[in-house]
């Protein structure tokens, strides 16, 4: 073992270091580099293009030495590339899904031609994914590609998708990216991060040999992230989805705002997550899985670990056994440090003691693997971990005190607990807000479990068959591309909804026919706004008034959130049999006031009685289909290779802010109301500005319905305005939107702190043109489903 050849068997097992590691050699990935030149070039049309007036970056290998260099794109070669991408789409989904398996299944054979160049080069990149890991997606995905039109009808591919990653981002976590959405029949960008581009393009080559048609996978390579908002610019890009470091993402969303291109964001780096170590757990094992992960050289997320009081001793003097003798960690950069050494001076001042394998050195970047016992939940080091070998520890006394320590953190992305019981792991899992749990277990990976990051970790899903829609939009004539393709609007952000809504001027009108005054609904109860003003609504043609509503704000907007996030974890937690009988008796209330409503609807939008009856017996006949959905699709246990089982679980989003259409005012509104709480949501609906009374009239069904009060909120007034306290509330979770091409950019450009997945519609003033809905069309139904909903996967080992 490490360290003396004459070490007893007793002193290993006391010790439990770890033994010397093998050598291993790169010569096979630096001969692929040498055959290139050591100068890499960009992965276009299916051959290496290397334009000889470009700029380079090197890029310099695990030991330090000079690897290789990559080419810096520029716009002619993304343009390029793009027009490579829509020839490549073109070949490639005309294909069938036989054909397309056929080629993901051939590429496995090339993969194991070439799995030692490709493992070395992954170690040269400190990208590391083993050619087993890569098998196994590509397994996986062939399968999909296989089956897609059998088992995912009336789904087509979106076209040309981007994936832009970080520096720091894994080549698993591209791979999770990149082989769903050609599995799904797209073709593929690829601006991978400087690290990771040399593995990248090597994989694009030999994707070529599997058979894949030129043009189908795309890699530009740059010199940092504007990249990415260069890529999504062009207009033959129908997608763009992004891994790595939230920084990154945040950079990558505000360039892109105002594009018309959707974009999602899974921050998989620097994610701080949970490490529970229950009474009832298997102490030694706990410890050990604790130690390999915490203080791994390369690590994606920073761990947090929660102990029972009642084991908190053992477990510190297991940790204190096992952290001794440890080497110290090179950290990136003396700044790093500077970083760490703060936040372990702020621990100790609020009173957490020190274990250390050694003393830091004074100088270099080297540090030593440090646990923080007794940190507090507001220390640094538990909030905003700094890149270096910290371990904060913290305690708690009951499963509701872990559930507490363990959603204190912004971000949502995984957690692992330990206990042998296993009643309490999976009440736990269910109440803990993040996507991935591991029990028993850490950082188990694979491609049939879907990993969507709650709260601050993300707004898509990727992995399984539920991370297979966001590369996919409805073939039915029910949807068209909700965002028109444009250049960004030059606006000035701090002003948007600002400007003041027109006052209302007293006349000399009759008493008895003036404008009905109308009631927002806030909490479960019909009320003014909270400015105690209205606004005015034109009849149709905008000859007359018909009717005062409120003029909500930024108050009556936190009114109803703060109603909402009381009552929506106890609806989540009903039974969908619970919420599907509130939903029938919802319709059964709209039905009893079907002549009122039609009334509203035909005085405010001008359409004849015949119609207005139509719609209401529409949003009826909606309400009641959301209520049979409740109880009908739901999650189920995933078939993994490894030994255990995993479930895969859907779970509401939280508190969700719509602001309604303008087409179908009745029927948009209460398809879009059913699909949010159907799912276990809150809700708080903005009405649309041009067409409010029927939302408003609806008010009568939700005050005689049995929904709690507070799950369903609706507040009038100006749509801008409406829309900037929806964005700027740090409680809601996702916004759909209907409205202008300047509300769209404002939210995209504004709703990255914290990150809320986004469903927006750029609203033409046209009949039958508000973001290419037909509401009539019941195949909305799953698409908006699984808009309302997020995946938790939970990973059980059995042995």
């Amino acid at each position: 073992m490490a360290g003396s050849a004459t070490k007893t068997v007793y002193d290993i097992f006391q010790n439990m270091e770890n033994g010397p590691a093998a050598t291993s050699s790169t010569a096979t990935a630096q001969a692929w580099l040498d055959h290139h030149s050591r100068s890499l070039g960009l992965f276009i049309n299916g051959k290496f293009v290397r334009p000889s007036d470009r700029q380079t970056r090197s890029l310099v290998d695990s030991k330090g030495g000079n690897m290789c260099s990559t080419v810096c794109a520029v716009e002619d070669d993304i343009s390029q590339c793009a027009s490579s991408a829509v020839n490549g789409f073109k070949a490639w989904s005309g294909l069938s899904c036989y054909q397309r398996a056929k080629v993901l299944l051939r590429f496995v054979s090339v993969l194991g031609q070439h799995a030692q160049c490709v493992s070395e080069l992954c170690e040269l990149c400190k990208a590391s994914c083993s050619s087993s890991t890569l098998v196994r997606m590509l397994q996986y995905y062939s399968s999909w590609a296989q089956l897609r039109d059998t088992l995912i009808t009336d789904w087509t591919p979106l076209g040309v998708v981007a994936v832009i990653v970080s520096d720091d981002c894994s080549l698993y976590s591209i791979m999770l990216k990149v082989l769903p959405a050609l599995a799904m029949g797209n073709s593929v960008i690829v601006a991978p991060g400087h690290s990771t581009s040399p593995p990248v393009l090597l994989l694009a080559q030999l994707f070529m040999a599997a058979g894949l048609p030129a043009g189908a996978l795309n890699v530009v390579t740059g010199s940092d992230m504007t990249l990415g908002a260069k890529v999504a610019q062009n207009p033959s890009i129908s997608y763009v989805t992004y891994s790595g470091n939230k920084q990154d993402g945040v950079t990558l969303c505000k360039a892109t705002a105002g594009m018309g291109v959707p974009v999602s964001v899974s921050p998989s780096i620097g994610a701080t997550c949970p490490f529970i170590i229950f009474e009832s757990a298997d102490i030694d094992s706990a410890v050990d899985g604790v130690i390999e992960t915490a203080f791994k050289k390369k690590k994606e997320v920073h761990w947090v670990l929660c102990v029972q009081e009642s084991v908190l001793d053992s477990v510190v003097a297991r940790l204190r056994l096992r952290i001794a003798g440890m080497k110290c960690v090179a950290l990136p950069s003396d700044g790093d440090k500077v970083l760490v050494e703060a936040a372990v001076q702020e621990a100790q001042q609020q009173g957490a003691t020190l274990i250390q394998s050694c003393a830091a050195p004074p100088s270099g970047t080297q540090y030593p693997p440090t646990v923080l016992c007794g940190a507090t939940p507001s220390s640094s080091c538990v909030v905003t971990p700094s890149a270096g070998p910290l371990l904060p520890v913290m305690t708690f006394r009951s499963n509701t005190e872990a559930v507490t320590l363990g959603n204190h953190s912004p971000h949502g992305q995984a957690a692992s607990i330990w206990t042998e019981d296993l009643t309490l792991a999976l009440e736990t899992a269910k109440n803990l807000s993040v996507g991935s749990v591991w029990v028993n277990s850490h950082s188990v990976s694979d491609p049939c479990l879907p990993v969507s990051g709650h709260k601050d970790s993300g707004t898509c899903t990727d992995g399984g068959q539920e991370g297979l829609y966001q590369f996919l939009c409805p073939s039915s004539s029910s949807s068209s591309p909700p965002l028109p393709r444009s250049s960004p609007v030059s606006m000035d952000y701090t002003k948007f909804g600002a400007a003041a809504s027109t006052a209302i001027i007293p006349d000399d009108s009759d008493p008895a026919s003036a404008p009905k005054p109308y009631l927002q609904f806030v909490g479960g109860k019909a009320c003014k706004a909270e400015s105690g003003c209205s606004v005015a609504v034109q009849s149709p043609g905008a000859s007359s008034v018909l009717a005062y509503c409120p003029d909500g704000g930024r108050k009556d907007v936190r009114n109803a959130v703060e109603a909402a996030i009381k009552v929506q974890p106890g609806w989540m937690k009903k039974s969908p049999s619970a919420r599907a009988q509130s939903l029938y008796s919802l319709a059964k209330g709209l039905e009893a006031k079907k002549r009122e409503i039609a009334v509203s609807i035909n005085v405010q939008t001008g359409l004849s009685l015949e119609e207005a009856d139509r719609e209401v017996e529409l949003s009826t006949a909606r309400l009641s289909d959301w209520a049979a959905y409740c109880d009908k699709i739901q999650g189920g246990t995933l078939p993994v290779p490894q030994s255990g089982s995993a479930l895969s679980i859907p779970e509401a989003l939280g508190v969700v802010g719509v602001v309604l259409p303008d087409k179908n005012p009745l029927l948009s509104m209460v398809t879009l109301l059913g699909a949010a709480i159907a799912t276990g949501n809150a809700v708080i609906m903005v009405p649309s500005q041009k067409y409010p009374l029927p939302a408003l009239a609806f008010v009568q069904v939700l005050q005689s319905s049995d929904l709690p009060a507070g799950l369903v909120n609706i507040v009038t007034g100006s749509r801008d305005q409406l829309t900037v306290a929806l964005a700027t509330h740090s409680v809601i979770k996702a916004i759909w939107y209907w409205g202008s091409t300047e509300g769209c950019q404002y939210l995209q450009y504004t709703c990255t702190s914290p990150l809320k997945t986004l469903r927006l519609f750029c609203q033409n003033d046209k009949v039958g043109k508000d973001g290419g809905r037909d509401w009539t069309h019941p195949s909305l139904l799953e698409e908006l489903w699984r808009n309302a909903v997020q995946w938790k996967s939970v990973w059980i080992p059995t042995a």
